[in-house]
């Protein structure tokens, strides 16, 4: 629901051109109609051209659709994005937010046609490429950030540096937390590198009642139950969305900063460690290049 809160302050401020994944469905479908409602230029990017129809006559019903477009795109496929970053920085030229909200869970395990596993390249491996692929659009702003809505602060899970591609141990839960905690590392890549310009936020909502699509992969009994439990126990998408608005509003000074259901998350956190995220950043560049010879670096770097 949009909140109809413009005030003249509003009104009188700069427009700011704020991109986000996952712009049709839940949480982010609801964050592109609130910031287009504060004025803002919004693209929401999701892979449903019927659910991205559905966003834009929502918005025509309040008078917000000459502020938001939709871009339909498989973000599990490397050229996808990079057609999202071609076609938004051809058309915006500068960009002050991006919300890195695309997720999907998938009960068997699913290649891309690039071969890549599909939690993995559509949770981390877009938003590396999105992240990286948007810093010079993003550095042309004079209050630029990036939110990445992941699970940071949760330590469950690991890398697989042996399987990333979870080849020989695929569970839906496996391959979630995996990409889970390399959001985290992505976000301490990216901030060590441009978070002086472009400041980076990790950002944890916790269980939401958001409405959206996130489940349709899993079976009906599983689905039931965790819609039972989302009723009695899941924030509302408005609490949950409010530090994106905040975050977008006044960007943090810090090049990184990890926020857990409202609560700040130490840096030092073992699943924030920079040499592992750089461990990371070298296998990722290495995937996307599609090299066949193994990098001798690579393995488990603990």
């Amino acid at each position: 629901m949009v909140n109809r809160h413009s005030t003249n302050a509003d009104a009188d401020r700069t427009a700011r051109t704020v991109v986000i994944t996952g712009g049709s469905d839940g949480m982010g479908r609801a964050l592109a109609l609130e910031r287009a409602d504060r004025g803002d230029r919004v693209v929401a990017v999701g892979s449903s051209q019927a659910k991205g129809d559905l966003l834009i006559g929502d918005a025509a019903a309040l008078g917000l659709d000459d502020r938001v477009e939709f871009v339909a795109a498989d973000l599990s496929t490397v050229g996808s994005n990079q057609a999202v970053i071609e076609h938004v920085t051809a058309r915006y030229g500068v960009i002050d937010a991006l919300v890195l909200a695309a997720n999907r869970q998938s009960p068997t395990r699913v290649e891309t046609p690039d071969g890549i596993e599909s939690t993995f390249a559509l949770y981390y491996l877009s938003r590396y490429i999105l992240s990286y692929g948007f810093m010079a659009a993003l550095a042309r702003s004079p209050t630029p950030v990036v939110v990445n809505v992941a699970g940071v602060g949760l330590t469950a899970g690991k890398i697989h540096w042996d399987d990333l591609q979870l080849r020989r141990r695929y569970r839906m839960v496996t391959a979630q937390l995996q990409a889970g905690r390399a959001n985290d590392l992505l976000g301490v890549a990216v901030a060590e590198q441009h978070g002086a310009q472009v400041p980076y936020v990790l950002y944890h909502p916790g269980f939401t009642r958001s409405g959206g699509s996130a489940l349709d992969q899993v079976n009906l009994l599983t689905r039931s139950l965790i819609k039972g439990l989302a009723a009695v126990a899941a924030r509302p998408v408005e609490r949950s969305i409010a530090p994106v608005h905040d975050f977008i509003d006044s960007p943090p000074a810090a090049p990184l900063t990890a926020v857990d259901r409202g609560r700040p998350v130490p840096l030092g956190l073992r699943t924030l460690n920079p040499g592992t995220a750089q461990h990371l950043t070298r296998a990722t560049s290495q995937m996307l290049a599609a090299d066949p010879t193994p990098d001798p670096r690579e393995g488990d770097p603990r």
